[in-house]
C-alpha cells in the first residue's frame, strides 16, 4: 500500500489540489477503474479501490473486489537490468549514482 508520507508529498507537489486521481486497469481483473484520493480535515479519503506504489513514481489500482479478495499487491517484480561496469557484470541497481547516470546517457547503435 502506499505510506501517509508519500501521499502528503503527492498533495504537495500538486499544490492547491484537494483531490487526486489514478486512472488504469485493477492489476488483477484487468477492470478499468479510477482510484479518487481526497485530502479531508480528518486525513485521506480513499475511494474507487486500493493504491499501490511498489517503487517510486510506479503506482498500480486494484478494485475493491479484487482488494477485498486478496489485499497484497501479487504477481509484481521488478526487472533487474545487468550490464558489465569496471569488468564484470552487476545490476544496475547496485551501482552508485554516477555510475546509473552514465548508464541512463548510454546510446544504443545498429551495426
Amino acid at each position: 500500500m502506499m505510506t501517509i508520507a508519500r501521499l502528503h508529498d503527492l498533495f504537495e507537489s500538486h499544490a492547491g489540489s484537494t483531490t487526486l486521481s489514478f486512472e488504469g486497469r485493477c492489476h488483477d481483473c484487468q477492470k478499468d477503474m479510477n482510484v479518487m484520493v481526497a485530502l479531508s480535515p480528518e486525513g485521506f479519503d480513499i475511494s474507487g479501490g486500493a493504491l499501490f506504489e511498489p517503487e517510486p513514481d510506479k503506482f498500480f489500482t486494484k478494485c475493491d473486489e479484487c482488494y477485498r479478495s486478496s489485499p497484497r499487491l501479487s504477481g509484481y517484480q521488478t526487472c533487474e537490468v545487468y550490464s558489465r561496469v569496471v569488468g564484470y557484470l552487476r545490476p544496475v541497481s547496485q551501482w552508485n549514482e554516477g555510475k546509473q547516470a552514465e548508464f541512463a546517457d548510454r546510446k544504443h547503435y545498429r551495426v
